[in-house]
């Protein structure tokens, strides 16, 4: 069976020993936390461990890694680098997520903005191997850059770096790939983590995403990480997590139907 989780930042600025309360009562096994550097690491790491809960992956916050500006550029790589120094006294060794500006949907013009991306990230691997490094693909409305995970392969021989791989999200490959599953299989081994919703961003198995074919191709590649639940709850702005009174209740009630409809498909 394979281990669950879900992403600590759809319960907005609750705090952490209630998120992990959520996380015990929906039946989930750890979590992928925010990398909100306002937190002490060592007090959020205890108040998982404490829970019996694991960190896997870091969520990071937002930051333009490639950017054409030099001095915005530096300061979202600086941003990874205090990420990397935060996630070191969490203590549980999670893997540091990595993204860029989520919702700048196109260039600022006259440059290549893929070989700054790349050379960005390039850094940001250094700086944390060996710690595993995994670039999230997402999609069109969130980011111009690197939507299918071909693009995402192409940005890791850019790269060039051993310990980045990439994390689909089965959310954002139902918009953007014209077939998720075959793209887990074309990622194979490069595929160091994985974070699903339904197509609606609901629960797993209420919308029309085919997770079955999902499971079987991370089978097939290999894939020993756990499932990374990342759901929003049902209302208006897609980029706020506060959907209003009892939003929250809401969520939590979404990743226990996740847990249970993923069980019942064997994983």
């Amino acid at each position: 069976m394979r281990k669950i989780g879900c992403c600590t930042w759809i319960f907005g600025g609750e705090d952490l020993s209630a998120i992990a309360a959520r996380a015990v009562r929906a039946g989930l096994e750890g979590v992928e936390i925010h990398g909100d550097l306002s937190m002490d690491p060592v007090a959020a790491g205890a108040v998982f461990r404490d829970a019996g809960l694991a960190i896997w992956s870091i969520t990071p916050g937002d930051a333009d890694i490639s950017h054409p500006d030099d001095g915005v550029r530096r300061r979202g790589v600086d941003y990874y680098r205090d990420l990397i120094a935060w996630s070191d006294a969490l203590g549980h060794g999670p893997r540091i997520g990595c993204h860029g500006l989520v919702g700048r949907i196109r260039p600022v013009g006259g440059a290549d903005e893929d070989a700054i991306l790349a050379d960005s990230v390039a850094k940001i691997a250094a700086m944390a191997a060996p710690r595993p490094v995994c670039f999230e693909i997402l999609n069109r409305y969130e980011s111009h850059q690197v939507r299918t995970v071909a693009e995402g392969l192409a940005l890791l021989e850019r790269a060039g770096a051993a310990n980045l791989s990439l994390l689909p999200d089965a959310y954002h490959m139902n918009i953007e790939e014209s077939d998720p599953a075959a793209a887990l299989r074309a990622g194979g081994a490069r595929i160091g983590l994985y974070h699903l919703a339904d197509s609606n961003r609901g629960a797993v198995g209420e919308g029309h995403v085919d997770f079955a074919a999902q499971f079987a191709a991370l089978d097939a590649i290999g894939y020993a990480g756990p499932l990374i639940v990342e759901p929003a709850a049902p209302g208006p702005d897609p980029f706020n997590t506060d959907k209003g009174p009892g939003y929250r209740d809401r969520l939590e009630a979404m990743l226990a139907r996740s847990v249970r409809a993923i069980r019942a498909m064997g994983h």
